[in-house]
């Protein structure tokens, strides 16, 4: 974020800390949620039966996020994601489509979702925290006026009938939103995609090596560092100086701003509620061993 918009009655008073705060509490709660599902072994088996290669999670990812753009190309798709190297995306896109049109995708990926929680929760995918939770959280995908493509998209989506499905597609719609926030933050920010990882790194959120997942090569790497050193962002260690953490926390501050709209549908007590009922998909999540302990996102770190 250029500046903060936010104004106070008083001189120096915040008064879009706590909504900024609320939103990004939630998006931790929520996150788990929907990236469960990528690395879940009924979502491969899923991918498998639809012909998708198995042996690494990126032809399903690809499918699976892609899928409600319709039969995107490579270069609407790496627009829409935006971290991943044109070169990659290319790899994986429109090949997908060629293995199975995207609405056979989005059929097998609801199975996917539902067999995943019924196989992580058990028996308590049938308690009335389900439905709650997804009748919650469907209020505020529904606030979410779409900032990009991939919340746009998600959002124009039908509604699954299963509870924990339908919980997951929220979840869905409202980081989609948030990520297409991100992007914006970052646009704001003169920050291209390799200089926003770069930048990333650079505040710690996590290990260079684990950015090399979005299939930037050393040299557009090296060359992006050396974007930002020339605007004093980094120093010669790769590590973000003042002004680079500052326009980080700036980018931060202008994500959650942004993310914070669609909450403003449910009451304090509302948002508590689905907070609560999100803690067993939350807990499932995080204890399955499935997700990454460290991750691009840079939960836990930023």
């Amino acid at each position: 974020m250029d500046t903060d918009t936010d104004t106070g009655t008083d001189a120096g008073t915040d008064t879009g800390a706590g909504e900024r705060a609320a939103a990004r509490r939630m998006w931790h709660l929520l996150e788990p949620v929907h990236a469960v599902v990528y690395y879940a072994p009924e979502a491969y088996e899923e991918a498998a039966a639809l012909g998708y290669g198995t042996a690494e999670r990126w032809p399903a990812y690809f499918a699976w996020r892609a899928a409600p753009l319709g039969a995107a190309g490579a270069e609407e798709t790496t627009a829409a994601f935006h971290s991943f190297s044109p070169d990659m995306v290319a790899r994986y896109v429109p090949e997908s489509w060629r293995i199975a049109a995207p609405d056979a995708v989005l059929a097998a990926r609801t199975r996917a979702v539902t067999r995943t929680y019924a196989a992580l929760l058990g028996p308590g995918a049938d308690t009335p925290g389900v439905p709650e939770a997804a009748t919650l959280a469907r209020r505020v995908a529904g606030a979410a006026v779409p900032a990009g493509p991939l919340s746009a998209a998600n959002a124009a989506l039908p509604w699954p009938g299963e509870p924990a499905a339908a919980l997951w597609q929220a979840a869905t719609v409202i980081r989609e939103h948030r990520g297409d926030g991100h992007l914006r933050a970052l646009r704001e920010a003169g920050l291209d995609p390799v200089e926003s990882l770069v930048s990333f790194a650079a505040i710690g959120a996590a290990p260079p090596e684990v950015f090399a997942s979005r299939g930037w090569t050393p040299t557009a790497w090296e060359a992006a560092r050396s974007r930002l050193a020339a605007r004093g962002l980094v120093d010669a260690a790769s590590a973000a100086t003042e002004a680079g953490r500052e326009l980080r926390a700036q980018v931060e501050r202008r994500t959650d701003e942004l993310a914070a709209e669609p909450w403003r549908v449910l009451s304090d007590d509302e948002r508590e509620h689905l907070a609560k009922t999100l803690e067993p998909f939350w807990v499932a999540a995080i204890g399955s061993g499935l997700l990454p302990g460290v991750n691009t996102l840079g939960i836990g770190k930023v």
